[in-house]
């Protein structure tokens, strides 16, 4: 059986151990050198950049998020085996684990890291499809030929190189398509390869429970129990037009991924669907300066993000938090897709003072949807808010001062609340 070793990249007939430098981190399946579609998904990113830029916390559990009235954005291994987990409520992860340093975000950091990876990926193939910061897709399919060497042995050097030259560790999986290239890198975390191929895929499926698939939250997973559906072989015993009938379009996706089937490309240009930002409280509040000022802030990094990618929105949404965490949503469509924060913030405005007196709130968020190119924004004006016009030319004068200036050069009054 194909097997290679992750260390020194030897390939060789199937053994526990590598014949050269006697490693047992190999990895073997039949298919091992013909697959061509790989997830690369770092381990514990966030926390393995701070432990990498200050060794005091090598041997730490290491929570990355806010304050005490924050959410987990992600934990180090050490905090996870204390049952610690993204998104769990600040306070509920430091009882489970006290002695757990807890650090405020960095993404400028994470965002250096994550663009020297994407360089390296680069490097072995131009078919790259990030889903975040820390993970992507890569379809290395006619590259074997150019490097010399086939995907498997490529991937595990691409893993090499960011331990040593990055410091940060990766776990790779290796499939025929997406849906269990990202299945696989999930099952031998951290730094782990995981193959599935062709051949094992259903024997693989058969058993494993559908919160497996990408996307099944709760809410669904709820709705597939309800109709008898906890496994794959579960969905295999549906014909298609029941499933399709029973749960619409994702029930023909169901319907293929329950044999394994997933026929979307890797994608270098998968559009963004929203732009958003959010900000959890320390202490819950219903002070209207506050939560004005929150807003505007993030109406205009909204709206800066928005600039920056060359785009607009149509529909503006406002996500509120209340202090026993049940959640509050509302939208509003515009007749002119927008990509300013003056527009953003006024429609978020307008939204929060329909709600009344729902608070406190523990969490305030902002976001705009339905994307188009920004050439489609702000073309005919508000008719019943003269004002606009003028208040859009001020922005954009803004935006001309800080680019040449810097951010801080001009600052609202309302952002100082």
């Amino acid at each position: 059986m194909p097997t290679l070793c992750r260390d020194c990249l030897t390939d060789f007939n199937t053994g526990r151990r590598c014949p050269s430098c006697g490693s047992r981190r190999v990895v073997s399946h039949p298919e091992l050198f013909d697959l061509t579609i790989a997830h690369m998904d770092c381990d514990a990113f966030y926390a393995s950049v701070e432990k990498r830029d200050d060794p005091s916390l090598a041997d730490k559990p290491v929570i990355i998020g806010g304050g005490r009235r924050g959410v987990v954005s992600t934990a180090c291994y050490v905090a996870r085996i204390r049952g610690v987990r993204s998104a769990m409520p600040m306070f509920q992860a430091l009882k489970l684990c006290p002695e757990a340093v807890v650090i405020k975000p960095r993404m400028e950091a994470y965002a250096e890291a994550s663009r020297a990876i994407r360089a390296m990926m680069e490097e072995l193939t131009p078919a790259i499809q990030p889903l975040s910061l820390d993970e992507a897709f890569m379809d290395l399919s006619g590259t074997a030929k150019l490097h010399g060497a086939p995907p498997a042995v490529m991937l595990a050097r691409l893993i090499r190189r960011m331990r040593d030259e990055l410091g940060l560790t990766g776990s790779i999986g290796l499939s025929h398509n997406k849906f269990l290239a990202k299945v696989a890198s999930d099952l031998d975390k951290p730094h782990g390869f995981s193959v599935i191929g062709r051949a094992d895929t259903q024997a693989f499926l058969h058993d494993k429970p559908v919160r497996l698939i990408w996307g099944v939250g709760g809410a669904a997973q709820v709705s597939l129990e309800k109709a008898g559906i906890r496994t794959f072989t579960d969905l295999l015993r549906w014909d298609k037009e029941a499933l399709v009938a029973r749960f619409g379009s994702m029930g023909d996706r169901l319907w293929h991924l329950a044999r394994g089937e997933d026929h979307r490309p890797v994608s270098a240009h998968e559009p963004i669907k929203s732009i958003s930002n959010e900000t959890t409280f320390n202490t819950d509040t219903n002070d209207p300066d506050i939560l004005d000022g929150h807003l505007w802030r993030m109406a205009e990094k909204v709206a800066d993000r928005a600039k920056a990618k060359g785009i607009a929105g149509r529909v503006v949404t406002l996500k509120l938090k209340r202090a026993n965490h049940s959640s509050l949503t509302r939208q509003v469509a515009l007749r002119d897709a927008t990509q300013m924060a003056d527009t953003i913030y006024r429609q978020a405005r307008g939204l929060f003072d329909q709600l009344g007196d729902e608070g406190p709130y523990r969490l305030l968020g902002c976001g705009l949807s339905h994307l188009c190119p920004e050439g489609e924004a702000d073309l005919s004006g508000d008719l019943l808010d003269p004002g606009a016009v003028r208040r859009a030319g001020a922005e954009k004068a803004t935006d001309k001062i800080r680019a040449r200036f810097g951010k801080d050069a001009i600052v609202k009054g309302r952002a100082l609340r």
